[in-house]
């Protein structure tokens, strides 16, 4: 276990030390603030977000799981310090980009809070076409060092980022654990000082992406599916995180067994 710990210890490091100035802080007009005001915004249906189960940006009844788990990731990532976020699952078919769009758009609704959404699930990616971003964004050329973030990311409202993709991407896993990836990342951080970094990646055991990217992350939510995920691949997930990073948490998704306490009469 030390060697492994010793591990993580180096690779964190790694991250950290890309020689670049320190974070800026995100005052309003400060250098972070004018960066991103410099990118091309975007503004989503809200009718093409509710088809597509994205409720979280109105708030309401709607939002209220998602406001609430919102709002532990906060606590918690203040708590320990920690700014990225990874959200994964153990397998397809248990909603985690769903989930990444709820939680961003719940977070955009913190007016102070800035967040940057970065879809690293290269083999599959969705977020652009759910959102119908008309622009053709691929992240993955900005990690490869041929485009710039800005040439392929949104902003939505004054404190949310989007970067997408719209094409899947040949050799995934070995992009994601690049020196270029890391030190666009870092570059990143220093430069927009997003409070929140949440990466959309591939299921754990469909391939070895999300577990070549671990260590650039502080901590991840696993998301489960009710009637679809068993207990031996959470667990197998939960080990595998846990040699890496932190477990934020497990979520059970697609539930359809409601707590009869659950409190939503209070919106009505």
């Amino acid at each position: 276990m030390g060697t492994i710990q010793e591990a993580i210890a180096k690779a964190r490091a790694t991250r950290n030390a890309t020689g670049a100035e320190p974070a800026v802080a995100t005052t309003s007009g400060g250098p972070a603030s004018a960066q991103w005001q410099q990118l091309p915004t975007f503004k989503p249906s809200i009718r093409r977000l509710r088809r597509n189960r994205i409720v979280a940006a109105d708030g309401g009844r709607p939002a209220m799981d998602f406001d609430v788990i919102r709002t532990r990731m906060m606590q918690v990532m203040a708590t320990n310090g920690w700014k990225r976020v990874a959200i994964t699952s153990p397998t397809a078919s248990c909603g985690k980009s769903t989930m990444v769009l709820n939680l961003a758009f719940s977070l955009a609704r913190h007016r102070e809070h800035k967040t940057m959404v970065i879809e690293a699930d290269l083999r599959k990616p969705s977020i652009a076409r759910t959102m119908q971003i008309p622009q053709e964004h691929q992240v993955s050329r900005v990690f490869e060092g041929r485009a710039t973030f800005e040439e392929h990311a949104v902003r939505v409202g004054e404190n949310l980022i989007f970067a997408t993709n719209v094409n899947a991407v040949a050799g995934s896993a070995e992009l994601l654990q690049s020196t270029g990836t890391v030190n666009t990342l870092n570059d990143l951080t220093n430069r927009y000082a997003p409070d929140m970094m949440i990466f959309d990646m591939p299921p754990m055991l469909t391939g070895d992406d999300t577990m070549a990217f671990l260590n650039q992350v502080d901590c991840v939510l696993l998301l489960a599916a009710a009637e679809h995920s068993t207990i031996k691949q959470i667990d197998a997930c939960e080990r595998d995180i846990a040699s890496q990073t932190n477990v934020m948490g497990v979520i059970l998704n697609k539930c359809r067994f409601v707590d009869p306490d659950n409190a939503y009469d209070y919106y009505e």
